[in-house]
């Protein structure tokens, strides 16, 4: 499978390190799609990879898929050129947070019978949930999540602090860097207006957790999950990173478990 990506950061990088170094995969990033190529021409020469600064010339390369990694400006800009070509994998999920662009993406995803992936990121547990909410059965889900205070906050805090509680819109809006994991978990539920969710800021917190909580015809769910860093960047989750790897890894396999 020929992989195009645009953006050069952490989960670029992690890609192209990672697809490398597993020699019996099928995967293999061809292109690179990034602002200004010169930056990139080390991961060029390494990878053996295409560098492109325009997007007309990066879809015409033969990719399989696109992976984007960059930021939710570059889903909005790019996203609507790429679905009639390809399909594609959305890391940058906060852009889905505008329900007209989400509706557009779908319908024309839609029309040109394209894919678009969301891989499940910093949490786990969707799996259980859209399989509980097939009938419409999921009524309750919160996410609490914990992070470290000063990731979060200028507020000098001496103890844990809840900073906000609402909805998931309510929190990508406000929160729009640290809590991309509320859509996705929206989307895989009850919706955006519907998930609750409710953030804390902890000064002896080192590291990211997120509990999820839902309850329904099904019956009760309750699952934890702290994430270790990325070794090369403390900014990205290192199972966010793995959940875009796994992604692609498992969209040629013949027995797939959902």
């Amino acid at each position: 499978m020929r992989i195009g990506v645009i953006g050069g950061g952490a989960i670029a990088n992690f890609l192209l390190e990672t697809i490398a170094e597993n020699k019996d995969s099928s995967l293999q990033i061809t292109s690179l799609l990034v602002r200004h190529a010169e930056k990139y021409e080390h991961l060029a020469a390494k990878y053996n990879i295409q560098l492109h600064t325009d997007v007309a010339d990066f879809l015409a390369e033969p990719t399989d898929i696109i992976v984007e990694a960059a930021t939710v400006e570059a889903v909005q800009q790019y996203l609507p050129l790429m679905l009639p070509k390809k399909d594609v994998v959305v890391i940058s999920i906060g852009a889905f947070v505008d329900e007209l662009f989400l509706q557009q993406m779908e319908k024309l995803a839609s029309e040109n019978d394209r894919t678009i992936y969301l891989p499940s990121g910093a949490i786990g547990g969707l799996d259980i949930l859209q399989h509980a909410n097939a009938l419409n059965g999921v009524q309750e889900v919160l996410l609490t999540t914990r992070k470290p205070a000063h990731t979060l906050t200028s507020e000098v805090i001496t103890e844990e602090k809840v900073i906000f509680q609402g909805t998931a819109q309510e929190a990508i809006k406000r929160f729009p860097k640290n809590i991309n994991v509320a859509i996705v978990l929206s989307l895989a539920t009850i919706g955006m207006e519907q998930t609750k969710v409710r953030i804390i800021a902890d000064p002896q917190a080192h590291k990211n957790e997120h509990r999820i909580e839902a309850k329904g015809a099904f019956g009760t769910m309750s699952l934890s999950v702290t994430n270790e860093p990325l070794p090369t960047n403390p900014k990205t989750s290192y199972l966010a990173a793995l959940s875009v790897f796994s992604t692609l890894k498992n969209l040629n396999k013949t027995i797939q478990i959902r």
